[in-house]
């Protein structure tokens, strides 16, 4: 499985004659999208547009943002892949959970093909979409500097996002700042739940850290980041209204647009708490 493919481009300036200094044009690398089918227990749960790689730490993080297993209890996922020729490759993923779990999966089987953008596709009405969150209880003593740290090492990690200028990542820091797991995706939510999924198999604990963003800070990251248990989401560009809304509910903190030199975050009374560290030196 690739992240990424080459084609061969031809570079215009918009109607000029350029100089034809390679007749066979230049390699542009591309992120590789591809179906992704997700079978529990036999039967078919959804279909997400995703970049092909690390798919067993997708499929965990995938399941527990849905609600339909814990960390623990997301079996051995078995990967398949699915060739259509000049009409594009695809994998289905197949895992098995708990039986308990049966009567779940059922009641929120999801067939219809989901793509990169979509975060909430096969969900019944507005009560199933504003579903309370875990609230979160631990506050993270990372403080800005820890903050900037992880900001440098997710740029020096995106190693597919330097080669295609066209995918997301989320990392998970430690509260000193070092990235301890990232991960990369065509897919802004997918690129979170590979981090989530990532973090559960290793046995790594999200409350012991923050996560960072590289996409506005949209009401499903909110929601997978709560659920995965972690206090603090950093996103490089904003909120939305509802994002904000659900983190305040659930207690978890927000920082976004961040920056070099700046970053902005939700005043909430955080940094007065004991043993916290203030974002935001005096």
């Amino acid at each position: 499985m690739n992240g990424a493919e080459t084609i061969r481009v031809r570079r215009s300036a918009y109607g000029a004659r350029m100089p034809a200094e390679n007749p066979a044009g230049e390699a542009f690398a591309i992120p590789v999208e591809a179906p992704v089918a997700i079978e529990t227990n036999g039967i078919a749960y959804a279909v997400m547009m995703a970049t092909p790689l690390q798919i067993e730490d997708f499929v965990t993080g995938f399941l527990m943002a849905e609600g339909l297993a814990a960390a623990d209890e997301v079996g051995e996922v078995a990967v398949h892949a699915v060739d259509n020729g000049d009409w594009g490759a695809g994998y289905v993923a197949r895992v098995n959970l708990p039986p308990e779990r049966l009567g779940l999966i059922v009641e929120r089987a999801r067939r219809r093909v989901g793509d990169s953008s979509c975060g909430i596709c096969g969900i019944e009405g507005v009560e199933a979409a504003l579903r309370p969150l875990p609230l979160l209880t631990r506050r993270s003593r990372a403080g800005a500097p820890a903050i900037r740290r992880g900001l440098d090492a997710l740029r020096a990690g995106q190693v597919l996002g330097r080669e295609t200028h066209a995918t997301h990542a989320a990392a998970f820091c430690d509260e000193a700042g070092n990235v301890i797991a990232l991960r990369e995706d065509v897919g802004r939510h997918n690129a979170l739940d590979k981090l989530v999924g990532a973090l559960a198999r290793a046995g790594v604990d999200p409350a012991q850290g923050f996560i960072i963003v590289t996409s506005r800070c949209s009401y499903e990251l909110v929601e997978k980041t709560a659920r995965a248990g972690c206090p603090l989401l950093v996103a490089i560009s904003a909120p939305t209204d509802l994002a904000v809304r659900r983190a305040r509910a659930a207690g978890l903190r927000l920082c976004f647009v961040a920056r070099d030199d700046t970053m902005l975050m939700m005043p909430d009374g955080a940094e007065t708490d004991e043993g916290a560290t203030p974002l935001v030196e005096p």
